[in-house]
């Protein structure tokens, strides 16, 4: 099996970085003509910079707790310490924070990840390590920018980490944003956190407030976001999810609006859109309908299209122009006309009762390929998207890959 060639394609996500990239991108100029002496434009200590996308997953056993890093570039594994009872893998495009059985947070380094500056791209690697524990529990979600890496939990806070430290394999509390008690995210953006907000009693939030990097309260957006429940970045701004539709957060010069994207007709909670699925830096989004089918939300055009699908156990939108992918409890996977929903292929990858298991799998998009993980066996799936969701490669992790998550996009 040969690694992709095509792999270089650069991305454009405003996550993961390490601080000291935005000192040494001041003054452009080729890396081989740097003064003798002087560092060469993006150079990061103790990691090499390459010229192309360097991709892993990180994949966890849920019976062993163990925790293994592939590297899709070499194909090779490593061992990344044990979560006992781990329940769930979130990255935030370099880092894995893994959920253990006692709901506490452990993170690992992938060693893998990218710095978009717009007009160009540097990407790197470096070795696979254990980072440690984060303090709190229940992990609600984890995003960073190229200063702060923002934990979310259920108990109101989000945990303010500062991102080179964190890159230097110490975790350093910076500040803490408290939201009131309920399942929402805080997300780093334009220089400040974008987190979900409730009032006292309140299940879910109603609204997002803007916060500085130490977690101080500076503003409020406008438009409200009723029984808010989910988000995503994307290239266009942070979309929250509302009970009558999408809220779209920009922001230009440390200010903030919030654009509402409605649902194009009435939409019951039980076919809400609750958690967004994409490719890291595309406009499209995918999430769940309930049991009734998908949504693609394209946030560009500001619309929603609806699929009637039946019910599926995963689904990821590749991008503008590409596919919609799920995973069906049969254990097929199928690829969808994001506009119109026809379905373009199908391929089935794993038995229903893998698909239709306890842990569910995931699919992860970059761009050009996705992955899918077995959750009961050690099997990894990589899928050519674009070629009839063919399956490329195979790969297969010691103990069951119950969970996966990609990093380097």
């Amino acid at each position: 099996m040969n690694s992709r060639a095509n792999r270089g394609t650069a991305l454009t996500i405003a996550l993961s970085a390490a601080a000291a990239l935005l000192a040494a991108c001041g003054d452009e100029q080729p890396e081989n003509a740097a003064p003798a002496g002087e560092k060469p434009h993006g150079y990061v200590e103790g990691a090499e910079e390459t010229a192309e996308a360097q991709s892993r997953l990180v994949v966890a056993d849920a019976e062993t707790g163990a925790v293994h890093v592939l590297d899709l570039s070499t194909e090779q594994v490593y061992p990344a310490g044990r979560v006992e009872g781990v329940q769930r893998v979130t990255g935030d495009g370099r880092f894995g924070y893994l959920t253990g059985a006692d709901q506490s947070v452990h993170v690992v380094d992938s060693g893998s990840w990218m710095v978009d500056h717009g007009d160009h791209v540097h990407y790197y690697r470096a070795p696979v390590r254990e980072v440690g524990p984060v303090p709190g529990t229940s992990l609600l979600g984890a995003y960073s920018d190229p200063v702060v890496s923002a934990v979310s939990f259920p108990d109101g806070t989000a945990t303010l980490l500062d991102r080179a430290k964190l890159d230097a394999g110490s975790v350093v509390e910076t500040g803490k944003v408290v939201r009131g008690a309920h399942a929402g995210a805080a997300v780093p953006y334009g220089e400040h956190i974008l987190a979900s907000v409730a009032e006292p009693g309140q299940q879910y939030a109603n609204g997002v407030r803007v916060h500085d990097r130490q977690g101080r309260p500076v503003a409020a957006i406008e438009q409200p976001c009723p029984q808010l429940q989910g988000q995503a970045v994307t290239r266009r701004g942070v979309v929250f999810g509302c009970a009558d539709g999408a809220l779209l957060i920009t922001g230009k010069d440390g200010a903030f609006t919030g654009e509402k994207i409605p649902y194009p007709r009435q939409v019951d909670e039980g076919e809400r859109a609750t958690g967004f699925t994409h490719r890291p830096g595309s406009t499209t989004l995918a999430a769940k309908a309930g049991d009734d089918g998908v949504w693609s939300l394209d946030v560009t055009r500001r619309t929603w299209s609806h699929f009637g699908t039946g019910p599926v156990v995963a689904v990821n939108a590749v991008g503008e122009g590409a596919p919609l992918l799920t995973l069906t409890r049969d254990g097929v996977l199928h690829a969808l006309d994001a506009s119109t929903g026809e379905q373009r292929a199908q391929a089935p990858l794993m038995s229903p009762e893998a698909a239709g298991g306890t842990i569910a799998p995931v699919i992860q998009v970059d761009t050009t390929r996705a992955y899918v993980n077995n959750p009961a066996s050690g099997e990894l799936y990589e899928i050519d998207y674009n070629d009839n969701l063919r399956r490329a490669r195979t790969f297969t992790v010691e103990g069951k890959a119950s969970h996966m998550v990609e990093t380097g996009r």
